[in-house]
């Protein structure tokens, strides 16, 4: 069997799914869970993928957002309406 999939890795998986989709379509934490779950299989449980969730949005790296539920996107740039 091959080594369980850290946090780490799961969370730079789930980091690069939401940077493709940002501005297309907004990702649940159950969305991005499922999608790791795809992509890493026996070797991620449920534990590690709110670990890697946790290690996005506490690095800055991604945030939550609440329009009518939750969602994890990358942080909107201050001023970027004037670029």
């Amino acid at each position: 069997m091959a080594e369980p999939a850290t946090a780490e890795e799961v969370a730079e998986a789930m980091y690069k799914l939401v940077a493709e989709v940002q501005g297309k379509k907004k990702l649940k934490p159950g969305d991005l869970t499922k999608a790791a779950n795809e992509m890493f299989g026996d070797r991620m449980d449920r534990k590690t993928g709110k670990e890697a969730i946790r290690l996005l949005i506490e690095s800055g790296r991604c945030v939550y957002t609440y329009f009518g539920g939750s969602f994890i996107e990358l942080p909107h740039v201050e001023g970027a309406a004037n670029k």
